[in-house]
């Protein structure tokens, strides 16, 4: 039997505008304090698995500080991939998620996420396109091993709605907050999902 691969999708740790602004890819964004506390827990957190042959990281500050954490305690090189990245938000970019709320656009993000693409920027299908490839990318290069793979939010939830079946348009159901981990296993018979947004606890079971 072929040993699945199995993913371990973090979101970056807290920064000062998590939850009040669309960041977008804007440079220049860092962890917070708590952010960094975070990003050392879930890195204590992935200390209880198996070897974990690869790690990979978004290239915004915030994923690539969240991934520095983790490869410290793991004694593994930070690797950016350019498909992990944040959802392209274009002119939305720096905006607070209260003024965008208000507009009439934000209902068709909420409920038909397929639909809409960001003025300027990314399709929520083109968003889902690349971070679904991204993976399939990483599973083929480590096939059968345990890597991490630190993200942001919209794009992990709209792997793990692909790997579910889900619809995109459902994919605004699922939560993933600032450094959760979720664990997908990649098999020939298709993805299991393990656990989606695991804040705390032990994650020695997730990898036989």
């Amino acid at each position: 039997m072929t040993a699945p691969t199995v993913v371990l999708l973090v979101r970056h740790a807290l920064t000062a505008t998590t939850g009040a602004v669309l960041p977008g890819r804007a440079p220049g964004l860092h962890l917070s304090d708590e952010g960094r506390r975070q990003a050392d827990a879930a890195a204590r957190r992935l200390a209880s698995l198996p070897k974990i042959t690869a790690l990979y990281a978004s290239p915004l500050e915030r994923a690539r500080e969240t991934a520095a954490a983790i490869g410290r305690t793991r004694g593994l090189a930070v690797r950016v991939e350019r498909g992990l990245s944040e959802l392209d938000v274009g002119a939305w970019t720096g905006r607070s998620l209260k003024r965008v709320a208000r507009r009439p656009e934000w209902r068709v993000v909420q409920r038909h996420p397929s639909g809409f693409r960001f003025p300027g920027g990314e399709s929520f299908t083109e968003m889902q396109a690349r971070i679904v490839s991204a993976l399939a990318r990483l599973v083929e290069r480590h096939a059968g091993a345990v890597l991490v793979a630190v993200s942001h939010a919209d794009p992990i939830k709209a792997a793990v709605a692909h790997a579910l079946g889900a619809h995109l348009d459902l994919f605004q159901r699922i939560a993933i907050g600032p450094a959760s981990i979720t664990a997908i296993a990649y098999r020939l018979e298709g993805p299991l999902v393990l656990t989606i947004n695991s804040m705390d606890g032990d994650l020695a079971g997730l990898v036989a």
